[in-house]
C-alpha cells in the first residue's frame, strides 16, 4: 500500500524531492499543489514535469482518506461525512457554514477527528462509548480539512459562475476546530505537526488563532501547548465545577482533579496571554443547577475565560436529557451576573446525527448487524 504524501513533512519532502534528481524550488511547487491548490492527483500538477509526476505516483498516493457517508442538514448549514482510512477505520468530520442568512459574518469552520475512537470514556460522548482504536497521522487529519475546503471552494465557483458573488465575497475554511472524535493531546505530535501544515504560509495558511484545540484536560501537555510558538485558541472540556460531579461523568478527573487542572489552565492563561474557552455540557439535573453554576463562577473567578455553554445531544447509549429552556437560560444568568463571560453554543446539524461519533456509530451497528 503507499504512503500518503499527505504524511510526509515538509522537511523530508524536500529530502525525498532532491533524491528524486530534482532541484529545490520543485518542492516548493510540490507542496504549493498539495496544500494551497489542493491537487487531488499528480497528473493535476501542471508546474511539474510530467516524468516527475510519474515518479511520484509510483511512490505515493494522495489523500489518506476516502468518504464513505456524506450527509448535508435540512438547512444546508451542516455537512457531516465519515471517511474511511486505509486500514479500514473510520472517523467522522464536520463542515459547518454560518452567516448563510446574512445575519452572522460569514465563517466556515471544519470540525475534525484526530483519533479513531477514544480511549478517555466521557459518559454522555458517543465516541467515549465506542473505545480508542488508533491515533490518526498528521496527513489523515490534513486531509479532513483539504475534502472540506474542496467541497467549499466548489460552491463559491459555482456562486461566481451563476453572478451571485465575485471572487472576493465568497469565503474559503476560516476555522479549524479539534473537536471531532479523540482527545487531540492524547495524540500530541501529530496533532501539531498536522497544525504546522494548516497554518504554513504557503500551504493552506490559516491562522494560528483561527486553529482551535481541545482538551478534556491533560495537564502536562497544556502546559507543554503553552510552550509552543503558535497563538492558538485552547478548548478545555470542563463540564461540572466539583471533583465529585466531574469524576462522574469524566474519568479522567481522576488522574487530573479540578484544582491541579485550574492551576494549570492559570499558568496557561500567564503564559500565552491568551483566554482559554471552558465547554460545559448542560445535563439535565446532573451539573445544570444554580448551585453549580455559582460553583462555577467561583472556580473561574479572575481568570480570561469564555464558557461556551452547550445542551447535550443525547447519545442512543447515553443516560442523559438536555434540560429545558428555562433550567439553561437560570444557569446562564447566575454566570453572567457573576461576570463570567458565556454564550450558548450555536447548533448545527442537530438532523444529521449530531452527536460527536454518532455517524460512526451507526456505521459499525450496520456492519456487526450484516456480519450476524
Amino acid at each position: 500500500m503507499l504512503t500518503s504524501i499527505l504524511d510526509v513533512s515538509e522537511d523530508d519532502l524536500n529530502y525525498q524531492v532532491s533524491q528524486m534528481g530534482q532541484p529545490p524550488f520543485r518542492a516548493r511547487q510540490l507542496w504549493r499543489s498539495l496544500y494551497y491548490e489542493g491537487a487531488q492527483s499528480f497528473d493535476e500538477m501542471t508546474t511539474l514535469a510530467k516524468p516527475f509526476r510519474a515518479a511520484l505516483e509510483e511512490r505515493y498516493r494522495i489523500s489518506p482518506i476516502v468518504p464513505e457517508v456524506e450527509l448535508r442538514s435540512a438547512d444546508g448549514s451542516t455537512d457531516k461525512i465519515l471517511f474511511k482510512l486505509q486500514d479500514g477505520e473510520l472517523i467522522e468530520t464536520v463542515l459547518m457554514r454560518y452567516g448563510l442568512d446574512g445575519h452572522r459574518r460569514a465563517r466556515r469552520t471544519v470540525c475534525i477527528s484526530t483519533q479513531a475512537g477514544c480511549a478517555l470514556g466521557c459518559t454522555f460522548c458517543a465516541t467515549g462509548q465506542q473505545g480508542f482504536r488508533r491515533q490518526l497521522s498528521p496527513g489523515e487529519i490534513v486531509a479532513q480539512v483539504l475534502h472540506m475546503r474542496r467541497i467549499i471552494r466548489s460552491e463559491n465557483a459555482e456562486l461566481i459562475a451563476a453572478g451571485s458573488a465575485k471572487k472576493d465575497e465568497v469565503t474559503e475554511i476560516t476555522n479549524v476546530v479539534f473537536m471531532g472524535m479523540g482527545e487531540p493531546l492524547a495524540n500530541y505530535n501529530n496533532t501539531l505537526s498536522s497544525i504546522a501544515v494548516m497554518n504554513h504560509a504557503q500551504g493552506m495558511n490559516i491562522g494560528a488563532r483561527h486553529l482551535t484545540v481541545s482538551t478534556v484536560g491533560l495537564v502536562p501537555e497544556i502546559r507543554k501547548l503553552a510552550r509552543e510558538p503558535y497563538q492558538l485558541n485552547l478548548a478545555v472540556s470542563l463540564h461540572a465545577p466539583d471533583d465529585e460531579s466531574r469524576s462522574r461523568t469524566m474519568p479522567v478527573n481522576k488522574r487530573y482533579p479540578i484544582a491541579r487542572l485550574m492551576h494549570a489552565c492559570r499558568d496557561y492563561v500567564e503564559t500565552t496571554n491568551r483566554r482559554i474557552f471552558f465547554e460545559y455540557v448542560l445535563l439535565d439535573h446532573e451539573n445544570d443547577t444554580p448551585e453549580h453554576a455559582k460553583k462555577l463562577a467561583e472556580l473561574l473567578n479572575g481568570l480570561m475565560c469564555h464558557v461556551n455553554l452547550i445542551p447535550v445531544n443525547p447519545t442512543e447509549k447515553g443516560p442523559y436529557s438536555r434540560p429545558n429552556d428555562k433550567r439553561s437560560a437560570l444557569f446562564r444568568e447566575v454566570l453572567t451576573k457573576a461576570g463570567i463571560a458565556n454564550t450558548v453554543r450555536q447548533e448545527k446539524g442537530i438532523d444529521i446525527n449530531a452527536g460527536c461519533g454518532q455517524l460512526r456509530a451507526h456505521a459499525l451497528d450496520d456492519a456487526v448487524e450484516a456480519a450476524e
